[in-house]
């Protein structure tokens, strides 16, 4: 078994103790994932924008797995505004409609008020 940790450069993974990524086998579990652009470690306040950044930062941490979100199987959404959650259906579509993962929203507090979105994902490595 072999298991590899993936780190974004965002100061809360030290602070806490957690990795952006973990690749264990064919399985990669990818932490909740907020909309901040970390090589500015800024983040709109547009949650659209922010559910798109929590994408691209997704997809960064995949790559480092030798993954993509072609290969998602599973994703959890959290957003502190439930109304918020379907502005982002068409960001959402153009990255998972093809792929169309199991998916669950859950309306709840995040860590920042600024942070409108988390996004959480399970990927499978194809052979």
């Amino acid at each position: 078994m072999t298991r590899k940790l993936i780190g974004s450069g965002s100061s809360f993974e030290e602070l806490i103790g957690y990795s952006r990524a973990v690749v264990d086998d064919e399985w990669v579990f990818v932490s909740g994932t907020t909309g901040f652009d970390y090589s500015t470690m800024t983040i709109s306040s547009n949650v659209l924008e922010q559910a798109e950044q929590c994408l691209k930062n997704i997809s960064a941490a995949l790559a480092q797995a030798d993954s993509s979100l072609e290969d998602v199987v599973r994703v959890t959404y959290v957003v502190p505004n439930r109304g918020d959650f379907e502005q982002c259906w068409p960001v959402l579509r153009q990255y998972f409609g093809e792929v169309r993962p199991a998916a669950t929203m859950i309306s709840a507090g995040l860590a920042e008020p600024r942070m409108k979105i988390e996004i959480e994902v399970t990927a499978r490595k194809r052979k």
